[in-house]
């Protein structure tokens, strides 16, 4: 990329950061005004929904490797990036280029202009927008479309997909989304669209009782999908984790319940989940001297999945910790989680405003694991160097840290500091 094409990309992403100011507010207004002043490109697409508490991510993954598979043109909707803001856009694979994200902020500035600063669209409205219009551009033949934050009022909810399809239901974003968990699967189930299928894994059952009441309301076929869609398609899933299995044959019920509308043989998803790879999830990432597994384990609910995978995923060794996680998780209880899986842990802030000191994390780790060395540090690259000696090391806590340690690390670069605008304020 030359000089000039890089700068305009940087005034691009420097035009996003300054969307930030606009916080994060639910409603759905904003979005459909913004959408139709663009021509509401979604009217021209294809999407399955997707919301849930944790394995949204991998879920979408397995699902856009499926159809791609299948030889569809697939767009790929994802939060939060985890180095490169133009991982969330993505079309079979290939992230956005940079010249149509320069693009694609060019055109909607205008429309933003129409709107009273007190009715501005956020970063995740005006984001949302630019991807089902450029989704819509490339002509995407499907676009697997993951909710940002709930269901029932985030930006994502103005489509009508031909299926929406819940993950899970556990405790994160209670600010938001309500302090129980029937309350969460409601807002999760707000994805739910009238004569929809809507499918679920969700093993709680206040929570799942609240999904079956909404999709009987809405006349929607609901499949709830358990262990009999384990075997025998998701045998040789790529992503390591019991966890995943789960996930895995969500995705696997989604593609029967839409044979009728996109044919799919086993044989295709057989391939889609054997080929599957998703970013920062029990990933090993290997240098000359040492092993990492990053994961973005960032609540109670993903640390118990880590917990039980990591065994496997580690080969029974027992790693070094570099732990980080934002102030409005349940701190303790995933300190109490990881703390006893190692005996060496080395606590740093997240590069965010957000973020948990480090001296608040450790002692949740000692009352965990008194045994355990806990050191403190300034920040990820402190922290990395700390553990420099240790041959295995496990990174988690929270995707922002992950995607700094991929970035350190070498794996995931970009051409500007991109990571603080999963940020809002």
């Amino acid at each position: 990329m030359s000089g000039g094409e890089g700068t305009r990309y940087r005034q691009a992403v420097e035009f996003l950061y300054s969307l930030r100011l606009f916080g994060a507010k639910f409603g759905l207004e904003k979005t459909l005004r913004l959408a139709a002043l663009a021509g509401n490109p979604h009217e021209r697409l294809r999407f399955i929904h997707v919301a849930g508490t944790n394995g949204k991510g991998s879920t979408c993954a397995m699902l856009e490797n499926i159809y791609r598979h299948a030889g569809l043109r697939v767009g790929l909707f994802t939060s939060p990036h985890l180095v490169s803001f133009r991982e969330r856009i993505q079309v079979n694979r290939q992230l956005i280029p940079e010249a149509d994200v320069v693009r694609l902020v060019g055109e909607l500035q205008p429309l933003l202009a129409q709107f009273q600063a007190q009715q501005h669209p956020t970063f995740f409205e005006v984001v949302t927008v630019m991807a089902l219009h450029w989704f819509a551009e490339q002509r995407c033949e499907l676009v697997v479309w993951e909710t940002g934050l709930g269901g029932r009022l985030d930006a994502t909810n103005i489509v009508t997909p031909l299926a929406s399809v819940i993950t899970n239901i556990g405790f994160d974003h209670q600010q938001w989304l309500g302090d129980t968990l029937p309350k969460i699967a409601a807002e999760k189930a707000g994805i739910i669209k009238p004569g929809v299928p809507v499918l679920t894994a969700t093993d709680s059952r206040e929570a799942l009782e609240v999904i079956q009441t909404t999709a009987q309301r809405l006349d929607s076929p609901l499949v709830v999908v358990s262990s009999s869609h384990l075997l025998p398609l998701t045998t040789h899933l790529a992503l390591p984790g019991t966890h995943q299995q789960s996930n895995a044959a969500l995705a696997v019920a989604t593609v029967e319940t839409l044979r009728n509308v996109i044919p799919v043989g086993n044989e295709v998803i057989r391939a889609g989940l054997s080929t599957v790879q998703w970013t920062g999830r029990l990933q090993t990432v290997r240098t000359p001297r040492q092993q990492f597994i990053l994961d973005g384990a960032h609540n109670v609910p993903g640390c118990d999945a880590l917990a039980r995978a990591l065994p496997q995923v580690a080969d029974g060794r027992k790693p070094a910790l570099l732990l980080g996680m934002l102030a409005d998780k349940d701190c303790a209880a995933m300190c109490g989680r990881l703390a006893p899986l190692v005996d060496r842990i080395a606590l740093v802030p997240v590069a965010s405003g957000r973020t948990s000191r480090p001296e608040d994390l450790k002692p949740a780790c000692l009352a965990a694991n008194p045994t355990a060395t806990v050191t403190l540090h300034a920040n990820a690259h402190e922290g990395l160097q700390s553990l420099a000696s240790e041959p295995l090391v496990l990174v988690t806590g929270s995707l922002y840290l992950v995607g700094e340690a991929l970035e350190r690390l070498g794996v995931s670069t970009t051409s500007s500091d991109e990571r603080g605008l999963n940020e809002w304020r």
